[in-house]
């Protein structure tokens, strides 16, 4: 297949040229989101044996909402990214934030379990397709060279949230209970609400944009490759960290007030990870999707060996984190096959990373709840993270043969 020039596509064609702070401050009201989103997935896993205390279950069973955030994100994307396609971009943005803000504010007032389910799933409803968006957006404000580095700038917020905002609200739900956390959030989104109104282009949307011309984009193998690679291959870095603060307290040995750090090391890692995967995918394009999960799968194995002791814990959390570089060499991946269906196949990216999001935790959690202990969430790890790469190859050999 060849691919889809996508500075010509309606989609991402050209903007008028804008001034440099211009362009920065677009790309920074689109990362704000990214960082609220970012806080809420992650810091909801930092904190789960708090809200599992809390709400009167135990931490595998409050893992299922994790992965109710993760369905809803699944659900969410296509949907709304579909039905949402006639709308300026800017408009869609805003009211997907508003959702977001809404949900998790009801979360912060959950009464029981049950009803933390329901409010974690409507906050990922909107979850997957204002990162498909913001990355369209992101990427028709820079030359067609650097629009992964435009994109992984949006998913930059989310990886700056696993640096400084997960540690700080983990600090805050310690010292004030879990429920400031996602009140938090519901705070962010308003003000990246506020942000994107002021500050996104107002480019208006295609007048032949409709849910049906979205809906092509599954017509295309290719498509559904990539988002197998998504699917399958981020799980492992989700087996692991959904339990990173219960294996950092009864393995490692630590106490509550290290796992802030630690969880900041993680972060530090997808940072680095977010901007060098960046420059790799603008450079080798999907080729270098291959070598971020053959460094996840070897960072998972360690992981059990490391465990014993915090330093060498850090060393590979560090590393396990670095494997986040992935999701912006997929995000423009979908961009050159997506043709004229970009929004939502770039939406449906983000239904597969939490797809990933859902069956990390829920297998690493069979293997807890079988007996296997703290160890098993990496070998989980590794077999999901060898899976993508396998659905990998299977993409390459299929685009090569589809090729003229």
């Amino acid at each position: 297949m060849t691919p889809v020039d996508c500075s010509s596509a309606d989609t991402l064609a050209a903007a008028p040229p804008r001034s440099g702070s211009a362009v920065a401050l677009v790309l920074i009201a689109l990362a704000m989101g990214g960082f609220s989103i970012g806080i809420t997935e992650f810091a909801a896993m930092s904190i789960l044996p708090d809200f599992a205390t809390g709400l009167g279950v135990d931490e595998p069973t409050a893992g299922h909402a994790i992965s109710a955030y993760a369905a809803g994100v699944v659900v969410g994307a296509p949907i709304l990214a579909a039905f949402g396609a006639r709308l300026p971009r800017w408009l869609l943005l805003v009211g997907l934030m508003g959702m977001f803000a809404i949900a998790n504010t009801l979360s912060a007032l959950s009464l029981n379990f049950g009803t933390m389910l329901v409010f974690r799933f409507l906050g990922g409803l909107p979850h997957g397709a204002y990162f498909g968006v913001a990355a369209l957006v992101a990427a028709s404000v820079v030359p067609l060279e650097f629009r992964t580095r435009a994109v992984s700038t949006v998913l930059m917020g989310l990886t700056v949230a696993t640096v400084l905002g997960v540690p700080v609200v983990n600090i805050i739900s310690q010292t004030w209970g879990w429920r400031w956390t996602f009140g938090i959030v519901g705070v962010l989104a308003v003000l990246t609400m506020t942000l994107v109104a002021l500050f996104a282009p107002r480019d208006p949307a295609h007048p032949d944009a409709s849910p049906l011309r979205e809906l092509s984009a599954l017509k295309n193998r290719q498509v559904w490759l990539t988002l197998g690679v998504s699917a399958i291959g981020f799980g492992g870095m989700f087996a692991v960290y959904a339990y990173l603060a219960s294996t950092l307290r009864e393995v490692t040995g630590v106490g509550p007030h290290i796992l802030p750090w630690v969880f900041a090391v993680f972060g530090v890692g997808m940072f680095s990870g977010n901007i060098l995967g960046a420059w790799a995918g603008d450079r080798f394009g999907f080729k270098a999707a291959a070598g971020v999960l053959i460094w996840s799968a070897v960072a998972l194995a360690l992981y059990p060996l490391a465990s014993q002791n915090l330093i060498s814990m850090m060393v590979v959390v560090l590393c396990i984190g670095a494997g986040g570089g992935l999701g912006s060499i997929l995000q423009t991946r979908l961009m050159d096959v997506a043709g004229e269906a970009q929004t939502l196949a770039a939406a449906l990216n983000h239904s597969a990373f939490n797809t990933a999001n859902a069956l990390g935790p829920l297998l690493a959690g069979a293997a807890l709840t079988a007996g296997f202990g703290w160890g098993a969430t990496a070998w989980v790890g590794v077999a999901l993270t060898l899976g993508g790469l396998a659905v990998w190859v299977w993409a390459a050999l299929d685009g090569r043969r589809a090729q003229p």
